[in-house]
């Protein structure tokens, strides 16, 4: 990306930039220095309000050039307003040099402003080593891995992300790169408040523990999705409304990650309709021409 596309002069002071080492040893054309009446001068910086101290519109204007949303990050992480420039610089330097590029700060600092008051040695570090070590991502894949779930920065290794590999693998999770690219939502899950919660959920419906884990080891967005938005309306409606024997999802889990008003209902009503008797996973997974083609199959 060119370097004219984050001026870093409107991040960091001059000053600043010269007392901070990088700690990346790639180019950082993002926060490369310049004078310091440049980032004054910048068009975003005069309308902040005047009661402003000179460093919190410097960060204002660094959130809003990364293309994150201040407020937001302002008011979802408090701890904005006093950490030092040249700690938020320590940190997206430690990215970069991680693989981390320019154009995907707005991603991962947009959904967790929280990194953005890390500490590179205590926090990121750990998480970084966790990524390696225990899932084995080669460090080209850090950026992959991180950009589907930023919030893995915001984690704990030692507290958070290394019990929840110890569950899911006692559990049956075998493949360390599914865990990583795919399902890593589950390493950042709370294993005392979301994960063993959900599983016995799931046992209440009428399934035995290994019948359980079973389902949750084919579909694991299982593990994923709210008990009260998601999974309780949809078995209501299902054993409900369909009158259809809890059996079938034990074969079908995926039926749970299915829009209850978009698909569900809709298809299930066009089935009644139409007389038939349609198996679950035909009805859902069909495309709208495929469950056209379907009904009419079956009606000749």
């Amino acid at each position: 990306m060119p370097a004219a596309a984050f001026p870093s002069s409107f991040c960091f002071s001059s000053h600043e930039l010269s007392a901070s080492p990088s700690n990346s040893q790639q180019p950082n054309t993002f926060l490369a220095a310049k004078p310091k009446s440049l980032f004054h001068k910048h068009p975003l910086y005069t309308p902040l309000h005047s009661t402003l101290s000179s460093q919190i519109k410097e960060k204002i204007l660094c959130l809003e050039i990364m293309g994150v949303d201040a407020g937001k990050a302002l008011s979802q992480n408090p701890s904005l307003h006093s950490v030092t420039l040249e700690s938020i610089h320590s940190v997206i330097s430690f990215l970069q040099s991680k693989g981390i590029h320019q154009k995907d700060f707005a991603k991962i600092f947009g959904m967790c402003p929280k990194i953005l008051t890390s500490d590179v040695k205590a926090d990121l570090i750990p998480v970084f080593s966790f990524l390696s070590e225990d899932l084995k991502i080669p460090d080209q894949n850090f950026r992959r891995v991180i950009n589907k779930c930023p919030r893995l920065l915001a984690s704990s290794a030692k507290d958070q992300l290394k019990p929840a590999l110890f569950y899911l693998q006692r559990l049956g999770f075998k493949d360390l790169e599914a865990l990583a690219y795919q399902d890593s939502a589950l390493l950042v899950s709370s294993v005392e408040k979301t994960l063993i919660p959900k599983l016995k959920y799931l046992q209440s419906l009428g399934f035995s523990r290994s019948e359980t884990v079973g389902m949750v080891l084919r579909c694991p967005a299982l593990l994923t999705f709210s008990i009260e938005n998601n999974l309780k309306p949809k078995f209501e409606y299902f054993s409900g409304e369909m009158q259809r024997k809890v059996e079938e999802l034990k074969d079908f889990p995926q039926y749970f990650g299915f829009s209850l008003e978009k698909r569900i209902k809709p298809r299930y009503v066009e089935t009644v309709q139409s007389g038939k008797n349609v198996a679950l996973p035909l009805m859902l997974k069909a495309t709208d021409d495929e469950f056209k083609e379907l009904l009419r199959e079956e009606s000749g």
